[in-house]
């Protein structure tokens, strides 16, 4: 849930990037932070085990301009893809305003997708959050792998409804990066404009 601080007049809002292991959920925050001036962002925080996987979370305030007088600052984060580390999952879904998630192209990451969207249901459902009043867009990347199975079969195992937008990506050339990213802080914005 965003949190407005009335005495700096700033609303800060939590997108959280979610989806298997070596997905690219990292490598999209890198990218954001690579492409954003110094003076929009602050430092990006990775916590990383030997292998490179993301072991916790990565951080990165990006300041995105005004909002009715409020200054809006969007806190980027990525999950651990790993299964065994869903309780540091769940902890970083705490308080979550959007999500993108994060889907893998390859043939034999099929499985992990479905299992990695079953659980992100799974853990907002613990917080006590109804998957269809968060934002959830979804990012099918790595797109340019020479066996990249079909978007609308990776589409059809992960969102059969067919109800959250889609990008396809290619995180590490930056191809839907920031598309993606735009997409969901909207959503975060105009969800937040509702309710106040």
């Amino acid at each position: 849930m965003s949190t407005i601080n009335f005495a700096a007049r700033e609303i800060n809002c939590k997108i959280v990037y979610y989806g298997p292991g070596m997905s690219g959920k990292t490598t999209n925050l890198k990218h954001v932070f690579s492409r954003v001036p110094g003076h929009l962002r602050g430092d990006m925080v990775s916590l990383a085990t030997e292998d490179e996987r993301t072991l916790f979370f990565d951080f990165l305030p990006l300041d995105l301009g005004t909002v009715q007088g409020f200054k809006t600052r969007f806190h980027l984060y990525t999950v651990p893809g790993q299964v065994f580390y869903n309780a540091s999952r769940k902890l970083i879904l705490r308080g979550v305003d959007g999500i993108v998630f994060v889907a893998d192209s390859a043939p034999d990451r099929l499985r992990a997708n479905a299992e990695s969207m079953r659980n992100l249901r799974e853990n907002l459902a613990e917080h006590g959050i109804d998957v269809k009043e968060v934002p959830i867009v979804l990012q099918i990347n790595k797109r340019d792998l020479p066996n990249a199975l079909p978007a609308d079969m990776i589409r059809s195992v992960i969102d059969p409804g067919k109800e959250l937008l889609l990008f396809e990506a290619m995180s590490d050339k930056g191809v839907g990066v920031f598309e993606t990213l735009k997409t969901v802080s909207r959503l975060v914005l105009e969800r937040l404009s509702k309710n106040k």
